[in-house]
């Protein structure tokens, strides 16, 4: 029982480090950032230049048109940049969707923040509705050399349940994704 005990003791510990190592080298998922790691010289990453592709659909049950109104854009990282998407209500009533993102390669997910995301929360809108949806983004820096393009998409989906309420209370702006 000391030996299973020690052993489970040990497992628990190396957990954290197996944990790291998976996402890091299997999964290419940067788990942290500190100072020290992959510091580039800042002349260099003032000059380089980055491709973002963007990509958009929606689910066969959304009644909606959805697609960016720019399909790729060069940024330099560690800037702020702006982007809109284009969605329309193509059916006769209120329909809420909510915004699944995605970034690939998956491994530059780490490196592409969204500082303002229509995907924060669940978009409604009426019958014919047309609206651009912003996304504010930066790529960071450290970025890995190599990776040239990243490709930012979103997939939207009917909302059911926040659907159905907006259809009987006929609300026009965005619902929270955290509510009942």
């Amino acid at each position: 029982m000391v030996v299973v005990a020690i052993g489970a003791f040990a497992l628990t510990f190396a957990l954290v480090p197996l944990y790291r190592i998976a996402c890091e080298k299997v999964f290419g998922i940067r788990l942290e950032r500190t100072a020290s790691e992959g510091v580039q010289d800042a002349t260099a990453a003032a000059k380089r230049v980055i491709t973002v592709q963007f990509d958009g659909g929606v689910n066969s049950k959304l009644p909606w048109d959805f697609s960016p109104n720019q399909v790729t854009m060069q940024v330099v990282p560690g800037e702020l940049y702006e982007t809109t998407y284009h969605a329309r209500n193509t059916s006769e009533r209120t329909v809420v969707g909510s915004a699944v993102p995605s970034v690939a390669p998956a491994r530059a997910s780490g490196y592409f923040s969204k500082t303002e995301c229509f995907c924060f929360t669940a978009q409604t809108l009426k019958a014919g509705e047309v609206r651009d949806m912003p996304v504010r983004f930066i790529v960071d820096p450290n970025l890995p050399a190599d990776v040239k393009t990243i490709t930012l998409s979103y997939t939207f989906f009917k909302n059911d349940t926040l659907t159905a309420q907006a259809q009987g209370t006929a609300q026009a702006a965005p619902v929270p994704l955290s509510a009942p």
